[in-house]
């Protein structure tokens, strides 16, 4: 024992041991946290933020479920991915539909018929040969022709735990019957897809098809017709809706229109299998790029390229400057270019931002805690990275969105709403008041652009500056729209009848209500800047917050009184802003999306005219119109399009925004061979302060040592 109290182990010995201890590290992969071998695959990695709720493309309608599906699924038509206007074309359709218009016995009428003579068009689709679905245990077959997992016992069905322990899968070819499902499907009380209501309007027997199987199961409608609905033959098929609805092609590009093979419904419907999370929201069965391979929603979720895939190539032409910005460089070549996608759980911004700039994710947002960092102001008002993200090499891109956030003013309540003279000034002045491009300066660090009506950037009907100005709100000064003076608003209060904002009645000032389901600390910000906008007024405004439930119900009921809501495009027609101030949409009365319940007998006249012409001159002219009922009704003070702003690193390619297409990642290409370079070049770990903490460490440990030695050596003495 005396002999180790005596040992003494020089300094050297100590920092000579870390160093070897640290060169054995595997300093490539030290600050990486993905496998070496990963990291040099063809992979995207992305990141999400909540689980995506629904995966089947009957009942999912949001963006953040949109971006899994439209991967998966293939409806028969798509979006152009470079060319502009958006511009439909095929997918596994074999060419454009046949479209064809028919009168009330049935009659084919000529291209040129009048709309009021058209009772019905029918789109005959032809789908491609040789398009196959993902391999999947509900299409596995034994050597009799028999499907394996048909009919599984429930100890079978207790075994499992995932779609992963069914040890055999099958695939086959899609045909025209698998779209026809599909839409009966939409159809199925029990599905409750989002659009089942609309649908009712326009495709025949639709409705009839609904009630009919309300007490069936799912897979009991293969083999009942609906009406509108019907095979041709393996590769052809027709729908027929009612009237002339020009708009119908663009929700064939939707994935509610996506093929469904039967089998997926009878596999999934087994009982015991929905315990297990093994649903068809779980797991989808598509014949597009991509399959989900692995869904865990709480860390991760993977895409993996189907092996399946039939051929599809990238586009050989698009806009003039495509070609030269290098956009047309993979034309003609076979898609997918990406082999698996990475979907990562990130809840918080900073750690995803974190590792966006280490080359860990290959894209990303700007949240507001980081667009300093990202973004300056240029002296012309327009933007541009900051030097650090130049340094990297990183992209911009922005683009305004084919959507609009609205202040929206309850048409049914007695003081805001209705159509008298005294509630129309009153609902003008506050959409002079509430200052939009403030708005956006403080809260969206700029990113958006104030609305001057219904239609957004990008959608047929858009009028640009001076004739798309709403005069109500703005003046055309300096060629560029000018918010009007507050002057002017309180001279429209005055003659509502509310002086300086008191209300006649009692004297005070007049109070109204703002209902909305921020309830957090982090909305108080943004809830005192609307009191105050309301206050230049002399109003009082009153929050009424509640949980989303709660706020739904009092909108259905029309109990709110004014309210904020917003609206992303489904398609690029102006017939999907529209419909959402038609008065047989009114939420109240019909359910529908007209949220603020707006009823005006010469803007619904309008609608009707416009919404089932083809674009040309008169329905430009009709939309104008229609703009200029609403923005003198002003039932909605027409707030901001958003505008978006995306990095992506240098590596990656073929990069267009496109707001209408969902399935983009198919064209998305990856230089691996330079994001491995700039990670290790970004990422390489920092030892000299591991080094000079363990020095301190041995200098802080000596003394100790050498006390306890000499305390040691007395005490043996």
């Amino acid at each position: 024992m005396s002999s180790f109290l005596s040992m003494k182990i020089p300094t050297y010995h100590i920092l000579l041991c870390l160093t070897v201890l640290l060169t054995a590290c595997d300093v490539p992969q030290f600050n990486n946290p993905y496998t070496e071998n990963e990291g040099k695959l063809s992979i995207l990695y992305q990141s999400f933020s909540e689980r995506p709720k629904h995966l089947d493309p009957a009942v999912a309608y949001s963006e953040n479920e949109y971006a899994f599906i439209a991967q998966i699924y293939e409806p028969p038509f798509q979006y152009h991915y470079l060319k502009r206007p958006y511009q439909l074309t095929t997918l596994t359709a074999s060419k454009m539909p046949e479209i064809n218009y028919l009168n009330k016995n049935g009659e084919k009428l000529g291209k040129g018929a009048q709309v009021s003579d058209i009772a019905y068009t029918d789109y005959i689709i032809d789908i491609k040969t040789d398009i196959n679905y993902q391999p999947h245990p509900a299409l596995a077959k034994d050597t009799q022709d028999n499907y394996l997992y048909h009919h599984l016992t429930s100890v079978q069905i207790q075994s499992l735990k995932t779609l992963n322990d069914f040890n055999n899968t099958g695939s086959r070819e899609l045909t025209a019957d698998d779209y026809v499902y599909q839409v009966k499907r939409l159809a199925h009380p029990k599905i409750q897809s989002p659009v089942a209501e609309i649908m009712k309007n326009y495709i025949v027997g639709f409705d009839d098809f609904s009630k009919q199987i309300s007490d069936k199961n799912k897979t009991d409608i293969k083999a009942l017709p609906m009406t509108g609905v019907k095979v041709i033959n393996r590769y052809q098929y027709r729908i027929r809706i009612k009237g002339k609805y020009p708009q119908f092609i663009f929700w064939l590009a939707m994935p509610f229109f996506s093929p469904m093979p039967w089998e997926a419904d009878v596999f999934y419907e087994q009982p015991g299998l929905s315990d297990k999370n093994i649903t068809l929201d779980w797991f989808p069965l598509g014949s597009g790029p991509y399959l989900l391979a692995e869904n865990n929603p709480n860390r991760h979720m993977i895409l993996l390229k189907n092996p399946s895939f039939h051929l599809e190539k990238y586009p050989f032409e698009g806009e003039t400057e495509d070609k030269k910005i290098g956009l047309l460089t993979d034309a003609g070549k076979q898609l997918p270019f990406i082999d698996k996608v990475v979907f990562m759980l990130e809840k918080e911004t900073i750690p995803y931002w974190t590792k966006f700039l280490q080359g860990y994710y290959d894209a990303s947002g700007i949240a507001s805690d980081s667009f300093d960092q990202a973004i300056q102001f240029t002296g012309s008002g327009g933007v541009a990275l900051t030097d650090s993200m130049k340094e990297k090499g990183i992209q911009l891109q922005t683009q305004v969105e084919t959507s609009i956030f609205y202040m929206g003013f309850n048409m049914l309540d007695v003081t805001v709403g209705g159509d008298s003279e005294r509630a129309r000034k009153l609902r003008q002045a506050i959409g002079i008041a509430v200052d939009y491009e403030e708005y956006i300066s403080i809260f969206r660090n700029g990113r958006g652009v104030a609305a001057q009506g219904v239609i957004p950037p990008g959608i047929y009907g858009y009028a640009e500056d001076k004739d798309g100005v709403n005069p109500y709100s703005y003046d055309w000064i300096d060629n560029k729209a000018q918010r009007k003076k507050i002057t002017v608003a309180r001279q429209l209060m005055d003659e509502a009848g509310y002086p300086a904002g008191i209300d006649q009645k009692t004297k005070e000032s007049l109070i109204l209500y703002f209902d909305t389901t921020s309830v957090s600390i982090d909305d108080r910000p943004t809830m005192n800047w609307y009191r105050k906008q309301f206050e230049k007024l002399g109003i009082k405004l009153v929050i009424r917050a509640t949980d989303y439930n709660r706020f739904q119900e009092k909108m259905r009921a029309g109990n709110e009184q004014i309210f904020v809501w917003g609206w992303n495009v489904d398609y690029p027609d102006p017939e999907n802003l529209f419909f959402l101030l038609y008065g047989a949409n009114s939420k109240v009365k019909h359910g529908g999306e007209n949220a603020v319940n707006y009823q005006n007998p010469e803007f619904d006249r309008l609608f009707e005219q416009m919404r089932n012409m083809d674009n040309n001159q008169q329905r430009y002219q009709i939309i104008q119109q229609l703009q200029e009922v609403v923005r003198h009704d002003a039932p909605w003070v027409f707030g901001f399009h958003p505008k978006s702003f995306s990095l992506y690193h240098s590596w990656y390619n073929n990069l267009k925004p496109n707001l209408m297409a969902n399935n983009r990642l198919k064209y998305t290409r990856i230089d691996t061979a330079a994001r491995a370079e700039k990670r290790q070049a970004w990422n390489k770990p920092l030892f000299w302060p591991l080094v000079l903490g363990c020095l301190l460490f041995v200098l802080l440990l000596i003394p100790a040592l050498n006390a306890y030695r000499r305390r040691a050596k007395e005490t043996l003495q």
